[in-house]
């Protein structure tokens, strides 16, 4: 006997907290909206099962929404409802899925942002801060960093509408002050209306993009305070990851590729190619030297690019412009060849030489025991940097990218070159070569390029500052 006691004892128990742990059933109140179960479905209305065993009916002029009545239902089907009239002894709840259609729309807001959902919404206006938009038959608003695909024309045609709209109420506040009865009716007019959108929010109605449906995420819902807001750019960088990832995995190197500059830095340029960007270095963006990106590429440009690497961990893209053209280095041969005389800028000086460049990729050296005749402490004492020069090609070595100059065999070049078209070989020159000095023994100078060209010294002059020296000999 009190082993039966001490049983119906822990059984009491354990009914106990078994009720305690049941959460009581919150009476339905007439604007509830519920979820509920179809158990059947007919001419006479649709029962629901509410939970906690109780039963709600919707009659059919309260399931007008539902294109085909109650055969849109289908037993077990889940729906939702509005409670019309609580449960009472005389009857069960009446509900009505009609009413409850209004707030479908903030169920799927709120399933959505819970379960990141991607919803599909219509551009209905747009205000200063961003657009207002329908989304499952709830007005939401999008801010403008949220967007991706609209214009800022959009927004630019809603600040001049709403700066028009302004400078028109200025315009009219003497005549709408002077007539009372008419202001009475506005103030009536504008208290009837005090549920409707501000004017702002359907401003900018004109732009192409009233009506463009976007794919959208829900950043939030607050159903008490009928804000929903929602987000472009997030669907936009989700997909844009999604194309990345897959783009990466199919991308090798020495792949060429087309792309967009997206973007432009100090250190290179961005381009786009086809749902990722990859970085051109901006020591790859030409063979020759420059100062910055925008020299070779603008924003906006469409270019072939070259895949240099490809970080899987990372997910970064390496690219060049100039591996796609033939490097200078490999065809000098073609242009140029030892002993030819060419044109060059000075670019840079060192203790032991300058530097020329000799096009737009290759540069040389001269080294300073090749500047000029005369000893010199420094290249500077000979040239300077941008100086335009004529330099003698000496060497030519491909592997090591090497260039050998010369300046002052250069000048001697050009000076041979200028005495032999100077020098003529007719009768008459020949007998005045003994009492006129030649060319070969005029005396010379050093012109702005650095060359040395013969001074014209006239014959008869060059006679007669020599005749005092003749007569002091015959004195």
């Amino acid at each position: 006997m009190p082993v039966n006691s001490a049983q119906e004892a822990q059984e009491m128990q354990d009914m106990a907290q078994l009720l305690a742990s049941v959460e009581p059933m919150k009476p339905l109140r007439r604007g509830d909206i519920i979820d509920g179960i179809v158990m059947r479905a007919d001419n006479d209305g649709v029962l629901v099962n509410i939970g906690h065993k109780a039963e709600g009916i919707v009659p059919p002029g309260e399931m007008r929404t539902l294109a085909d009545g109650y055969k849109a239902v289908k037993v077990g089907e889940e729906v939702l409802a509005m409670v019309i009239r609580g449960e009472t002894a005389e009857g069960s709840a009446i509900l009505s899925i009609d009413r409850a259609a209004g707030e479908r729309g903030w169920k799927v807001l709120q399933n959505a942002l819970e379960n990141e959902e991607v919803l599909q919404g219509t551009i209905m206006g747009f205000n200063r801060g961003g657009a207002i938009v329908d989304c499952a038959g709830v007005q939401g608003f999008v801010p403008m960093s949220q967007l991706s695909s609209v214009s800022r024309d959009s927004f630019l045609n809603t600040e001049d509408t709403n700066t028009e709209d302004t400078n028109t109420e200025d315009t009219n506040t003497e005549d709408t002050n002077t007539e009372d009865t008419n202001t009475e009716d506005s103030g009536a007019n504008k208290g009837d209306g005090e549920d409707e959108p501000d004017e702002a929010a359907g401003s900018g109605n004109n732009t192409p993009d009233i009506g463009r449906e976007l794919q959208m995420k829900v950043l939030e819902v607050n159903r008490s305070r009928n804000r929903a807001i929602l987000s472009e750019r997030l669907v936009f960088q989700e997909q844009r990851e999604e194309v990345r990832a897959k783009l990466i995995e199919d991308l090798r190197v020495g792949e060429v590729r087309k792309g967009r500059v997206s973007g432009i830095s100090k250190f290179g340029a961005f381009v786009d190619i086809g749902g990722a960007d990859g970085l051109v270095h901006i020591s790859e963006l030409s063979w020759g030297p420059i100062q910055g990106p925008e020299e070779v590429v603008a924003p906006g440009q469409e270019v072939d690019v070259y895949v240099l690497r490809v970080d899987q961990e990372t997910k970064k893209i390496a690219l060049s412009i100039k591996r796609l053209q033939e490097e200078p280095w490999e065809t000098i041969h073609e242009r140029y060849s030892t002993d030819d005389i060419i044109d060059a800028t000075v670019t840079k000086l060192t203790e032991f030489g300058a530097f020329a460049r000799v096009e737009n990729a290759i540069e040389g050296l001269i080294h300073i025991s090749e500047l000029t005749e005369r000893m010199i402490n420094h290249p500077k004492d000979v040239v300077g940097e941008g100086d335009k020069v004529r330099v003698k090609i000496l060497r030519i070595e491909i592997e090591r990218r090497r260039l050998g100059l010369s300046l002052r065999q250069a000048d001697a070049d050009e000076l041979t070159s200028r005495d032999s078209e100077h020098m003529t070989g007719g009768a008459a020159s020949q007998d005045n070569s003994e009492n006129t000095p030649g060319i070969d023994q005029a005396p010379y100078v050093h012109d702005n390029e650095g060359l040395q060209n013969p001074i014209n010294i006239d014959a008869e002059q060059f006679a007669r500052d020599a005749e005092p020296e003749q007569d002091q000999t015959v004195d």
